[in-house]
């Protein structure tokens, strides 16, 4: 899905550091009138029975990623969704591939749906609005919830654009002119890879 150019002021955003997701009660999404309202695109999306605007006991969460053949970059899914469990303390967190790896959105579902939840809420750890999230996520949610009639879900917007996106990609980027300026180890990400070198 082609996303438009567009023109967004810095001051449409809250002001919270990385650290603060999870940890801030003030912190709640972004509610404005000029900011992209990926929602709105497929009637398959951010559609619930449940009108709760807060993650309750009652509640899952699914993120799920495109998945991959490489083993090493499913497990980095699985240590995100243990930083977001441990930061958010929602009780039901999941993690699901789209394809490729296992769990799937499926299995995922039910695992949820056994642990209690009433309202699963499937959060895509994609940045850009593309067909998967418009079309194969919403496709295979809709499938998995067939499989437990009364249970609402939603598919929420990707990562998208947002403010603290920047402060992750500033942070990778000092993280790794230190390293090879010989003031830092190697970063998680790039460990054993000898990725991160500067090329003259």
């Amino acid at each position: 899905m082609p996303v438009k150019s567009l023109s967004l002021r810095s001051n449409q955003f809250p002001s919270f550091s990385a650290t603060e997701i999870g940890t801030n009660q003030t912190w709640a999404p972004l509610k404005s009138s000029n900011s992209l309202n990926f929602c709105s695109k497929s009637r398959f999306l951010c559609m619930s029975t449940q009108n709760s605007s807060r993650v309750g006991p009652n509640d899952a969460v699914i993120i799920v990623d495109h998945g991959s053949r490489r083993k090493e970059s499913n497990l980095m899914l699985n240590e995100f969704v243990e930083m977001f469990r441990h930061k958010t303390g929602y009780q039901i967190v999941e993690l699901a591939h789209m394809e490729l790896a296992e769990p799937s959105i499926g299995d995922a579902f039910q695992s949820c749906v056994q642990q209690g939840a009433r309202r699963v809420i499937i959060s895509p750890f994609f940045l850009s609005p593309g067909r998967h999230w418009s079309q194969d996520i919403p496709s295979l949610s809709a499938a998995a919830a067939k499989q437990h009639p009364g249970v609402s879900y939603i598919v929420t917007a990707p990562l998208g654009l947002h403010e603290l996106l920047v402060d992750v990609v500033n942070d990778r980027i000092t993280y790794c002119l230190k390293h090879v300026a010989g003031d830092a180890d190697e970063c998680s990400v790039c460990a054993g890879t000898g990725k991160c070198i500067l090329h003259q």
